[in-house]
């Protein structure tokens, strides 16, 4: 069953994986980001979403000649900026935590303000999605899970606000304000354009090698369709 999520925010941030040194956003929220918001509204063993659509209705790169529309020139400038951020260059590792927990012993402190570095973004400014998804069942549902169960609680919650922890745009700092899409047509905006490989998602089936997984992300009339789409390593 599919559902239509309206998405919005100040700020967003999806960092591209091939750039280590600064933080540079994708022009557009990652397949990955956008199930990520799904499931802190509501997440479930017994359903699994999938991101069909994307539209995008706040402008990101406009260029001339992928305007349809001259007369809407003007409100196609780059929505984008570039702050300063005080981050961490050290984490403690699973496996550091695994030797203390099977050993009971070794330390798991980490001093954040010798670590603590000074890291220029590229990040967006006011964004605003509507996601079109859905979810399949799963091994992990009950007995007594069926669709329409699913359907009707994430609705409530989309209706009432609700979610386990706030939804993010890439980072926890950029939250988004979510509401069901009260239906009728999706004014997304007049840009046609590739926008190069992005992150679809982390391939998990081998937990020592994680991997990323890319998409050649094709934005057509402000829609960015991820049905069928191919996806490599």
């Amino acid at each position: 069953m599919s559902v239509l999520v309206e998405v919005w925010g100040d700020f967003a941030c999806f960092s591209m994986q091939f750039i280590k040194t600064e933080r540079v956003t994708y022009d557009v929220i990652t397949p990955s980001a956008a199930r990520g918001l799904l499931e802190a509204i509501y997440w479930h063993p017994g359903l699994n979403w999938s991101v069909d659509r994307i539209y995008v209705l706040a402008p990101i790169r406009l260029e001339k000649q992928t305007v349809e529309d001259t007369e809407n020139l003007e409100s196609a400038e780059i929505k984008m900026t570039s702050i300063k951020r005080n981050e961490v260059n050290a984490k403690i590792s699973a496996s550091s935590v695994k030797k203390v927990m099977v050993n009971g012993e070794g330390s798991l402190y980490l001093n954040t303000a010798a670590e603590r570095s000074q890291r220029s973004s590229l990040i967006l400014q006011d964004v605003h999605y509507v996601l079109e998804a859905h979810f399949d069942m799963t091994s992990n549902a009950s007995p007594g899970d069926n669709p329409g169960k699913f359907q009707d609680i994430m609705k409530r919650r989309l209706e009432k606000g609700q979610c386990y922890h706030q939804p993010y745009f890439g980072c926890r700092e950029f939250p988004a304000h979510f509401r069901e899409w009260e239906g009728g047509s999706i004014p997304a905006i007049p840009l046609t354009k590739d926008l190069g490989y992005m992150l679809h998602s982390m391939d998990y089936s081998d937990p020592t090698e994680i991997r990323p997984r890319f998409f050649r992300a094709q934005i057509k009339d402000g829609v960015l369709d991820l049905r069928d789409c191919e996806v490599v390593m």
